[in-house]
């Protein structure tokens, strides 16, 4: 499984904390491992379950979005049939409430997206705060230096000792202390996967 942006980024930003202050290499030989955040977030504890609870989220976003779009087809059809018989006044103030529909959806699709958007960090924070603590503790206890990773893209070492690779130590602690407490459900509907049709339709 491909480590997402959203997962990417945060984790990138929680290994950037790990990194021992630069006195440290004057105190003691340098010890470092590497881990590969790719294959520690596809298997992590809590993993599976945040993106079923993602996708069934977006799939009501989705059910939301689509009756807007049917709505909004539904008013444009209508519109387009009875127009040659309306005189011009009625003609303009039904494409003028078709305007405002659209504006309507539009406005309530970017809404869903910076929802869902918002949603995605929830998910993933329980996770990712686990990952964070438990590198945190290995890199104490193993007295590392740091804690590179080789599974960013991309990435910076081309070579590496794999005695190093503390991966599998890593997602042995994640494993024992199971799946974090995952975060609650919105209470508003969750962001759609794209714009309804209707929004980006030319103006009557």
């Amino acid at each position: 499984m491909q480590m997402t942006s959203w997962t990417r980024a945060a984790f990138v930003a929680a290994m950037a904390t790990l990194v021992a202050a630069p006195a440290a290499f004057a105190q003691a030989p340098l010890k470092i491992a590497y881990v590969n955040s790719q294959q520690i977030l596809a298997e992590a504890p809590g993993r599976a379950e945040a993106e079923a609870t993602y996708d069934r989220e977006v799939g009501t976003a989705r059910t939301q979005l689509q009756r807007m779009d049917d709505s909004l087809k539904a008013m444009v059809a209508s519109f387009e049939k009875d127009a040659p018989g309306l005189d011009s006044a009625r003609r303009e103030a039904r494409g003028s409430a078709i305007r405002a529909r659209e504006a309507e959806y539009s406005q309530r699709a970017q809404a869903l997206n910076e929802q869902m958007q918002q949603r995605q960090a929830e998910l993933a924070k329980p996770m990712l705060d686990q990952v964070s603590q438990v590198l945190d503790q290995i890199r104490q206890q193993g007295g590392y230096a740091m804690i590179l990773d080789v599974g960013t893209q991309p990435s910076v070492i081309v070579s590496a000792d794999k005695s190093l690779d503390i991966t599998q130590q890593v997602l042995a602690r994640l494993k024992q202390l199971g799946a974090p407490k995952a975060s609650a459900a919105p209470t508003t509907p969750t962001r759609p996967t794209q714009q309804p049709a209707g929004v980006s339709r030319p103006k009557p």
